[in-house]
């Protein structure tokens, strides 16, 4: 059987399909097509105040793509709230090649020269997929999350794909959309223009926050 390359991952996304992994140590890689896609509304992005004031605080140095192969690692590591990762080791060489393509990006939250959180993707037209976060200091992730958004909105894109609902994402406004409406939002989003770097790498929380509001 032909190897899955990284030429077959993206014609996956854009079909509307994602891969996974059992756990870190199975080299198998499969495909998921959920019957309910979970998605984070770009115009409706919900922000709390306490974590706007984090953000605008702007407590971690934020780097965008700086940092792709130890981001995707730091997500996979096991943790003591995430004991197990789907991201394997051929999962994540497909990843590397998509940043080396320029069509996989991280968004980072450093502090004191340590990367703390942040949060890793694909980019394909005006979707974006959101992989995976860690966090190892407080808001980290969120945080990262916040800019990632800030930097769609600001860049044309349409859709925040997140995969699967989770009550950590709802908290954000995620929600959960059929197949069938996913694939439509998807195809439109494809064929959008958008720009990731639009946003400067280092545009600062109030101005992440305002962008965000003024798409809401």
């Amino acid at each position: 059987m032909p190897e899955f390359s990284v030429d077959d991952l993206i014609v996956c996304y854009q079909r509307g399909v994602f891969p996974m992994a059992e756990n870190r140590r199975d080299r198998r890689v499969f495909l998921v097509d959920p019957e309910l896609r979970g998605v984070i509304p770009l115009d409706d992005f919900h922000v709390s105040k306490r974590l706007a004031r984090t953000v605008r605080g702007d407590p971690f140095d934020i780097r965008i793509d700086t940092a792709f192969a130890e981001t995707v690692e730091a997500c996979a590591a096991p943790r003591d709230d995430h004991p197990e990762s789907w991201i394997n080791e051929p999962i994540k060489d497909l990843y590397k090649e998509l940043y080396g393509r320029g069509l996989a990006h991280s968004v980072e939250c450093w502090l004191h020269g340590e990367l703390v959180g942040g949060l890793y993707g694909v980019a394909l037209g005006g979707a974006f997929f959101g992989e995976s976060m860690f966090s190892i200091e407080r808001d980290a992730s969120k945080t990262a999350l916040v800019h990632l958004v800030g930097r769609l909105v600001v860049g044309g894109f349409r859709l925040l794909d997140a995969q699967f609902m989770t009550e950590h994402l709802s908290q954000f406004g995620a929600k959960e959309i059929s197949r069938a409406d996913y694939k439509m939002r998807l195809e439109t989003a494809l064929a959008a223009p958008a720009d990731f770097y639009l946003l400067p790498p280092q545009a600062a929380g109030a101005a992440v926050l305002q962008a965000i509001s003024q798409r809401s």
